[in-house]
Formats: structure tokens, sequence, C-alpha cells
């Protein structure tokens, strides 16, 4: 079921399905809810009602808003949260992760838990070792740095084939929905904000968090030359036990689309853990 949730700053589409426990589930930039469209019937099928969003300026969502850096996502966020009734889960990738954790400082009542796909959730530094030594990191950063200076989506579409290593069997019909979107000026204008936000907001909330955090890296995301590295130092800034780091080896920046059996098979023991823990602790 589309609902359409309308805020101070605009609407977000929120396609609801299931009934159970509730999932949130938040895609990265220059995508849509689309992206989740191999995890969502999983969940479904385990018990869960899963909240699939579009993020602001994405998809069934309107198109221009204020702001778009991950504070002005986590607001969206537990918007959702609170207007479907949490306490929530929230899985969120790349963009979305760094975003869950800032919902999850400022909203500890109503997420219980969440879970940062390939996640920009700490201040970056350039890696002049990292960007000689791959070649393939440095080339999703060539491409990337197309996008924010002009906007090319050729750019972003080179960036994607390289991002997405372990192709799923439709690469070629989602390739084309995200460049049929991304060809409207307001879509790009979007995407190429986004690329110039800056992760440390979310970084500096990573020590409010107080809910169980699960990381969830690629192995052969491009995004750095060392994704495992950059998911342990998530892992760190958090309180002592709360995270735990998971790494997809065959996977780049998209495990949940590229190897979405794989996800899940990490993913539903920590929802049944921390959506668990929310509910005795409601009870109590």
């Amino acid at each position: 079921m589309l609902e359409h949730l309308h805020t101070d700053g605009g609407t977000i589409a929120v396609d609801v399905s299931g009934s159970g426990p509730l999932v949130v589930l938040a895609h990265g930039m220059g995508d849509s809810r689309h992206a989740y469209r191999f995890v969502v019937p999983r969940l479904v099928a385990a018990g869960y009602r899963v909240a699939n969003t579009d993020l602001r300026g994405h998809g069934e969502s309107s198109a221009q808003w204020s702001g778009y850096s991950r504070t002005d996502i986590a607001r969206d966020l537990v918007a959702v949260v609170r207007h479907l009734g949490g306490p929530a889960v929230i899985v969120g990738q790349s963009i979305s992760g760094g975003a869950a954790t800032i919902a999850a400082a400022d909203a500890p009542d109503v997420v219980a838990g969440l879970v940062e796909i390939a996640p920009f959730t700490r201040k970056q530094s350039v890696s002049l070792g990292g960007l000689l030594r791959d070649r393939r990191h440095r080339a999703a950063t060539v491409q990337l740095a197309r996008v924010m200076t002009t906007g090319s989506l050729d750019g972003w579409l080179a960036y994607l084939d390289l991002a997405i290593p372990s192709k799923p069997a439709d690469w070629a019909e989602e390739r084309a929905r995200i460049a049929t979107s991304l060809r409207r000026p307001e879509r790009m204008a979007v995407l190429r904000a986004m690329t110039r936000t800056s992760p440390a907001d979310a970084g500096a909330r990573l020590g409010a968090v107080r809910c169980p955090v699960l990381v969830v890296e690629g192995g052969a995301d491009p995004d750095w030359a060392d994704p495992r590295a950059e998911g342990a130092r998530v892992v760190a800034d958090l309180a002592e036990g709360l995270g735990e780091l998971a790494v997809v080896e065959r996977a780049g920046h998209y495990p949940h689309a590229e190897t979405p059996d794989d996800v899940v098979a990490v993913l539903l023991p920590f929802l049944g853990r921390a959506l668990a823990t929310a509910v005795d602790g409601d009870r109590a």
C-alpha cells in the first residue's frame, strides 16, 4: 500500500506491506525504493511489516526540498516511524546509513535498531595510497566527481557499473529505469546536491546511538580502498558492544540488490534480536 506522508518540507512516499514488527527501508542517493525489490518480499515472508521509503527528492517523493543532508533525511525517517507506529529497525544504505544513525540518536524511543549497508556515516578523507593502489576505487572516485561537478548522467551510470560488480538478473532494466529518472533535471539536481553533503553530521552522532547496530559492507565496494576497514571504523565509533560488522565479499556498494540472499541471512537474526528486545522493553 503506497502512502504519502506530508511533512513541513514536502511529501515522502512510503510503500507499506506485510504485518508484524516494523522495518523501515531507506535507499541511497540517485535511487528509489525499488533498490530493495529483492529484500522486501523476503522480510514480509519472515513476518515483518516493511515500510519501503523513497528519500526526499527521489522516486515518488516530492522533488524540491530545502536541504538534502543526512540530518534532513533523518527527520523524514523518524516521521515515517512515528506515523506508522514504532518501534522500528531502520535499514539505511549509503547516505541513508548516516541518516539512520542520526535518527537513532535523536529518537531512541522509536528506533530499536539500525542496519547500515555500505554506509557513508563518518567524515571521509582521501587516501592517496588507496587511489594509487586500487584501480576500481580510483575509477569510481573519478566518476562520482563528474557527477558532483557537472551532473553527468554518463558519469553516474559508469559509477554504478563499477559499484555493482555482481549484476542482478534484471540489471539492464534497472539501469534503464535509473537513467530515465535522472534525465529529469530536478532529480539530477537532487543527486548532485547529495554528492556535496558531508557525513560529518552522522559521524558526530555515532557515540549517541544506544540501540544495536549491524554494519554490512560489500567486500568489493569501490567507494573505499578497504571497505572492511571503513565498516570497522563505524563500529569502533559506537558505544562498546553495540555494533557488529558483516562483510559480503563478492558484493559492491549495493549488496541488498546484488546478493540479497546473503544480506537477508545476516539481517533476519539481527532483526529478531533488536525488535524482540524493544518489545520486551515496552512490556516492562
